[in-house]
């Protein structure tokens, strides 16, 4: 058993965040396995699927996709072929991406031999030999003959040592930023929700003051049937862009189109929209309500008065179209399907719960359903046009204004099961398990993120496409990237479906090459890039980030001396990006006044009274910590001693001297969240919880238009800007 999960990339044990190691329970081994269609439910099924996957190895001639170092030529590659063909001669190709053709032969009797094996009477060889052409970094075609026929072929992927940097990052340049919630900034301006107009004020608003970049969480394609699924980390698509983040106002057919103009003046619609802005929760069902109602009328004048007379825009729409086919279709068509089976029954959650004939993305009854709904189908194609489009303008303001960085998107690990990426890619996805994580010191029971992981091994079959066609699509406008959860790129912690997390298991994935195609597409987007590496991370994962140049991400909560003490700043490594927390954690003002504690208490977040009583007498040893930390570096306020009954509240002094012990790390990056500025104390987002507290809903409590007179931001980026002058310089 633990060889055939090993031969699917499963590990037989792991250790947690506290160095136990925990051995993967055999029922468990089998419930992945057979999520992944193995069968393993008796000694003989067990011997059955190791030689299938035995077979599957040795019968493919080169490996699907080959990803190599440009310096490391020449590349060494692997062939396998039947001993009885072992002598014929053969041939290699290699189609550059210009179109260039390198080739040679090979004789088998002069190439080193690496490896046999016998599968039931049948001989295979593997054998090496090297490669050695001009390839530049790219993607390129590496084909084996013999007699002219193609045996094998492979993607041959070349790609640099290290990812992208701006000249703003390098050398010993530092600068700092904001890391913001879209959805949560009110404007006086927006429908009730942050919008791309708001993003590009918060770059031209945080650069003008010598921010370098401004972050971001994932604008991810979410769900418009059913609004109220609101977190950006279960996405529909990572493909795609949530449209409830259009500015309605700034799309070309809203000012064409007199009705809509008409519509928005009315004193009912005003008074909608005030309501909307008004709110302390963003109201998701309202706000997709207003927006789609109002962004169908400019279709309707879109679709009469520029596709019926194919004028300019209209041209620039079918490009569009042309330009992110299939894909685009697809996310569409799913969108028309899902509202129109949800419309017949609210129960009706994605397409697991659609009529069985519509569940397969190239069925011919999705065919003729596509095909009757056409213009709702380009709908929802113009939606994301035109979010592109706002999109595609944030990061042109972005590179405009100057910023050393400037916009810093976020890519989710993963994709709900029920959304547009996974009906469209099911054999990708194993949808019958879930991406989580062990027990940590803030998730004592372990998580279960419900999100289904990419299979290995088939996403090594598709030559990486649809890896390389995520990065694509969230790197394009983006001067920085973060990776959530990188360690994803290593190993994804599996939990059987229906299981625990305790139940779970590491699956592996091939991190050299999905590292070195970021790499690459880091290059060809200009786009550097942050992994969030928090929790349990392997020495040779930080190793092998550090070694390409993807900075890791460091919170100041979690950073830690082995005495327990916090790091002190000179501590902290220069690839790297800092902040005080994350999204998942308590609000500065929050972990100070141990509200996160209570609230954990609240909702039965605990396994026992003793755990909790145990976190409270840490936190309190913590906040001393903190103080103690401050005092080392001269920063403790004025007027507070390192007894934390001294300070029982943040303060906004606090606040500023926290930063500045951050500030001064050697750290490339130091990004602020507006939470723990303007004092916000509630959290954004609680593990372990869904409709029980409003995770991504809450908005920050000040108006986008009062930031530059805001006393605490303004003390903030002062304080900031002097500590890290560097800010400015422009990439």
């Amino acid at each position: 058993m633990a060889r055939l999960g090993r031969m699917h990339e499963i590990a037989p044990d792991y250790y947690d965040v506290w160095g136990k190691r925990h051995e993967v329970p055999e029922a468990s081994l089998t419930a992945l396995l057979a999520a992944l269609g193995v069968a393993a439910g008796t000694a003989q099924e067990v011997e059955a699927s190791i030689r299938s996957a035995e077979f599957v190895r040795w019968r493919a001639v080169v490996a699907p996709a080959m990803v190599l170092r440009e310096e490391a030529a020449p590349w060494t590659i692997r062939l396998n072929l039947p001993a009885a063909a072992a002598n014929s001669p053969l041939a290699w190709r290699l189609t550059l991406e210009d179109g260039e053709r390198h080739e040679g032969t090979l004789e088998t009797a002069t190439l080193n031999v690496v490896e046999s094996a016998e599968l039931d009477g049948e001989g295979f060889v593997a054998y090496e030999f090297a490669l050695q052409v001009a390839a530049r970094c790219g993607y390129h075609r590496l084909a084996i003959l013999r007699d002219g026929a193609v045996l094998g072929e492979a993607m041959f992927v070349v790609v640099p040592d290290r990812c992208y940097r701006p000249p703003a990052v390098e050398n010993d340049a530092r600068i700092w930023g904001a890391a913001v919630q879209l959805y949560a900034v009110r404007s006086e301006r927006n429908w009730g929700i942050g919008d791309f107009t708001d993003l590009a004020t918060l770059l031209a608003q945080w650069g003008a003051r010598g921010a370098g970049v401004v972050g971001v969480n994932p604008l991810h394609a979410l769900f418009p049937h059913n609004p109220e699924h609101a977190s950006p980390y279960s996405p529909s698509s990572r493909c795609f862009v949530n449209v409830l983040y259009l500015d309605v106002e700034a799309i070309p057919d809203f000012s064409e189109c007199d009705e809509a103009l008409a519509q928005a003046r009315t004193p009912e619609f005003q008074s909608r929209l005030k309501a909307l802005r008004d709110t302390d929760l963003v109201d998701y069902a309202g706000v997709a309500e207003i927006k789609l109602a109002m962004i169908q009328r400019c279709f309707a004048h879109f679709f009469s008065r520029h596709l019926a007379s194919g004028t300019p825009r209209a041209q620039a729409f079918r490009a569009y179209q042309a330009a992110h086919a299939p894909a685009l279709r697809q996310h569409a068509l799913f969108e028309v399907l899902q509202e129109h089976f949800h419309r017949e029954d609210a129960n009706v959650w994605g397409w697991p719960a659609w009529p069985e004939a519509y569940r397969i993305a190239a069925a011919p009854e999705v065919a003729r359903f596509a095909e009757s709904h056409a213009e709702r189908v380009e709908f929802f194609e113009y939606l994301q046009w035109q979010a592109e489009l706002q999109l595609e303008a944030v990061g042109r303001r972005s590179t405009n204004l100057g910023l050393g960085v400037g916009l810093y998107q976020d890519l989710a690990v993963s994709v709900d099961r029920g959304g547009a990426e996974a009906w469209a890619n099911q054999d990708l996805y194993c949808v019958a398990t879930s991406v989580g994580a062990p027990s940590d010191e803030f998730n004592l029971r372990g998580q279960d993120w419900g999100l289904p992981p990419l299979v290995p091994e088939r996403l090594r079959a598709a030559a990486y496409a649809p890896f390389i066609t995520t990065l694509r699509a969230n790197m394009r406008h983006a001067g920085a990237l973060r990776i959530d959860h990188v360690m994803g790129l290593a190993r994804l912690f599996w939990v059987p479906q229906g299981g625990e997390p305790r139940d779970g298991a590491y699956v592996h994935y091939p991190f050299e090459d999905l590292v070195g195609i970021v790499a690459l597409e880091s290059h060809r987007n200009r786009c550097m890039v942050i992994g969030e590496d928090l929790g349990t991370v392997p020495d040779y994962v930080r190793a092998t980030l550090s070694r390409t140049g993807i900075l890791s991400y460091r919170v100041l909560l979690f950073e830690r001396q082995q005495s327990g003490d916090f790091k002190l700043p000179a501590e902290y490594p220069a690839d790297a990006l800092v902040t005080v927390a994350t999204h998942d954690l308590p609000t500065l003002a929050a972990y100070w006044e141990g509200r996160d504690l209570a609230l954990r208490r609240e909702f039965g977040l605990f396994p026992a009274e003793e755990v909790r009583q145990a976190q409270v007498l840490a936190r309190a040893q913590d906040r001393m910590r903190l103080l103690l930390a401050l005092e080392r570096e001269g920063l403790l306020p004025q007027g507070a001693s390192t007894d934390s009954a001294s300070l029982p509240e943040m303060t906004p002094a606090l606040m500023l001297a926290i930063h500045a012990f951050l500030a001064r790390s050697a750290a490339r990056l130091l990004v602020v969240q507006p939470e723990d500025v303007l004092g916000v104390r509630e959290q954004v987002n609680l593990p372990g919880t869904s409709s029980e507290h409003p995770n991504w809903r809450r908005k920050l409590p000040l108006l986008l238009e009062r930031w530059p007179d805001d006393e605490g931001i303004s003390r903030l980026v002062r304080l900031l800007a002097a500590l890290r002058p560097s800010s400015t310089a422009a990439g």
